[in-house]
């Protein structure tokens, strides 16, 4: 299995604009062990430099090793990825704050300025039972279909930085 990314858009308006600042993005579920960790994983990979992005939970715990495997599994970089709270976001603005899971939609704070809140419900890989390898599966299957969300989502990301005023410097 490899990480899904396909160039059937035009990356050059999100990776080439000079000045512009990254797309910052905020990935958030319970516990900030799997969906999320996942999720800020792959937007790394998908959105490169262009992109920053955090996940977090609103009752954060650890990250779990099956996540970890599944991404060190596609060639994705796990460098950093750790489980933090929300409230070590409060105050800061992202243009996009993203829910992976139904129970932290309902509990995530308000962050001011986000240009879109979004909802991507996906099941908890972390709940799956039985041998290692269905519970892998399940995992697998999480990261597959956010990472496919995330390519359909860049191109509109793409959009709005383009569109934004450059960050002025100095």
């Amino acid at each position: 299995m490899t990480a899904p990314h396909h160039d059937d858009h035009d990356h050059r308006a999100f990776h080439d604009e000079p000045g512009t600042a990254p797309v910052r993005i905020l990935v958030v579920c319970t516990g900030n062990s799997a969906r999320s960790i996942l999720g800020e994983a792959m937007f790394r990979h998908l959105g490169g430099e262009r992109v920053e992005v955090h996940s977090a939970g609103t009752h954060p715990s650890v990250v779990n090793p099956l996540a970890i495997r599944v991404l060190e599994e596609v060639g994705i970089a796990t460098d950093g990825l750790r489980s933090k709270s929300v409230n070590e976001y409060l105050g800061q603005r992202f243009d996009y704050v993203i829910t992976v899971c139904d129970d932290a939609r309902d509990a995530c704070p308000v962050f001011p300025g986000v240009h879109e809140t979004m909802h991507w419900s996906y099941p908890d890989p972390a709940k799956a039972e039985g041998p290692e390898e269905q519970r892998l599966a399940a995992f697998r299957a999480v990261l597959m279909g956010i990472g496919q969300r995330i390519h359909a989502f860049l191109p509109l990301a793409e959009r709005y930085a383009a569109e934004r005023k450059p960050v002025e410097l100095g």
